[in-house]
């Protein structure tokens, strides 16, 4: 039971859905989030630094109004002018300005004098006398305008770095004299530049932006799987689907194959079928009559044995060609296994083949054609037979459930020389074989068979350990 290889062409691989989608998906959530993220976080900083600026600006007024009534206004009145480098004067603004600034997030108050750009008074003693350090900020200030300046690392990477390092927002605020009993502003008389250390609350916007990016690239990452294994389903629905229409295909261009060469042996056969039944019925003529020598009477029989070969060979032809209809009945398997087997006793005794029976206890009734199903196992034992020259053992199984629990599955197997994989693949297509003489329709027409009764056949079989040939027939 040998057979060539054949080449099969390739089936290309259906497109990879899940491939291409996880990875463009993953890059588009990361690259969403990550921009996102972003963008949130600086109209989180824009509005910390709106809220720091209000706040300055009413700590500002406030401390106009105290510098001015406690400081101001009071050394005018005792020394008749302001002159900070006077040890009293500069040690009351400084308690004053402390005072006011006390228990509030500010790090740093300079005053600049309002004839130029120098700092007389300082939170940090050390910046006294230091001059061109508000620069533009002085002057606008010194115009009437309240005006502020961001100082940090900056730039795109301030994301990344907003837990590291400081951040301050300085305000230039005019100090104005106050008129008494007036809600109008007085003359500038100078310049407050107020520090806030905003260190503390990047921070705190930096890890809730953390936290929340967290938890946004979590449900991100639960949506990505959630589509990729829906995509995934879908990517397997198509393919499945692909094999299974290529499978169509298959069958539907088998099918008009089988059906052209139906028509073809069928007309063949019977043109054949005619001229046979005479050179048949003429050679038992002969060998009725008596030959003229024994050499005639051989040539006579050898004519009628031939014949009959070739009759047998037309009856496969056009049982293929145009396959009985089965005539339904209610018949057990076992019945039918055992008729084959006491048909074909000879042939087993004559190669020294061991039978083993394994069969279910209610020997597998079904409702089919016992007569199409006897051809159908007689092909089946004498490809195994044969496959067995030297001896063996022919195994018969017959399990009243098969695999879907449907029908009732028949194994035949023996331990004959094997079927190569690819050979397998051409096993049941017309007209293939590798015996010298035969037809090359027995298995196609046990298919066939198997298949007007609704079941199916499946062939296991590795070279040099034998073939198990398992059919399975639905119970009605």
């Amino acid at each position: 039971m040998n057979m060539p290889s054949e080449v099969r062409p390739k089936i290309p691989k259906p497109f990879k859905l899940v491939k291409y989608f996880s990875l463009t998906s993953l890059i588009v959530i990361l690259v969403f989030t990550i921009v996102f993220s972003i963008i949130i976080y600086q109209r989180a900083k824009k509005t910390l630094l709106t809220n720091s600026q209000e706040y300055v600006r009413l700590l500002a007024e406030n401390l106009n109004h105290q510098v001015f009534v406690q400081f101001t206004a009071l050394m005018y009145y005792k020394f008749g002018k302001v002159q900070l480098r006077d040890k009293v004067q500069y040690e009351t603004l400084d308690r004053v300005v402390r005072n006011t600034i006390h228990s509030f997030p500010i790090n740093q108050v300079n005053i600049y004098d309002r004839y130029g750009d120098i700092i007389r008074y300082s939170t940090d003693p050390s910046l006294v006398g230091k001059s061109g350090l508000g620069g533009k900020y002085y002057i606008q200030a010194m115009k009437g305008e309240t005006v502020s300046k961001f100082i940090s690392k900056g730039g795109f990477w301030e994301f990344i770095w907003a837990n590291k390092g400081e951040r301050k927002l300085k305000t230039y605020v005019p100090y104005r004299a106050e008129k008494l009993l007036s809600w109008k502003m007085g003359p500038v008389l100078g310049v407050f530049e107020i520090t806030q250390d905003l260190s503390e609350d990047y921070k705190g916007l930096w890890r809730s932006q953390i936290r929340w990016l967290g938890i946004t690239i979590t449900l991100m990452g639960l949506l990505f799987f959630t589509l990729r294994l829906i995509v995934k389903r879908a990517d397997q629905i198509i393919e499945k689907r692909a094999i299974e229409r290529r499978k169509l295909e298959e069958q539907l261009h088998q099918a008009e194959r089988l059906a052209s060469l139906g028509e073809m042996v069928a007309a063949i056969s019977h043109e054949i079928r005619n001229p046979l039944g005479i050179i048949h019925s003429t050679a038992e003529l002969l060998k009725k009559k008596g030959a003229q020598s024994d050499q005639g009477m051989k040539l006579a029989e050898v004519i009628v044995q031939e014949a009959n070969r070739l009759n047998g060979i037309l009856t496969e032809f056009l049982d293929f060609a145009r396959p009985q209809m089965p005539k339904l009945t209610s018949c057990k398997m076992e019945s039918v296994i055992e008729k084959n087997l006491e048909f074909l006793k000879p042939e087993i005794e004559k190669h020294h083949i061991g039978i083993s029976r394994k069969y279910s206890r209610d020997g597998g009734e079904v409702l089919a054609d016992p007569h199409l199903l006897y051809r159908a196992f007689l092909n089946i034992f004498l490809n195994a037979i044969q496959a067995m020259p030297n001896g063996g053992t022919l195994s018969v199984e017959i399990d009243h459930q098969d695999k879907k629990g449907e029908g009732v599955m028949v194994k035949v197997t023996d331990t004959g020389t094997g079927i190569s994989e690819e050979h397998i693949k051409r096993i049941f297509n017309p007209f293939f074989t590798t015996k010298q003489r035969g037809s090359g329709l027995g298995l196609s027409i046990v298919k066939n068979i198997v298949e007007s009764h609704n079941g199916s056949v499946e062939i296991r079989s590795k070279p040099g350990l034998g073939t198990s040939v398992i059919i399975s027939i639905p119970r009605g």
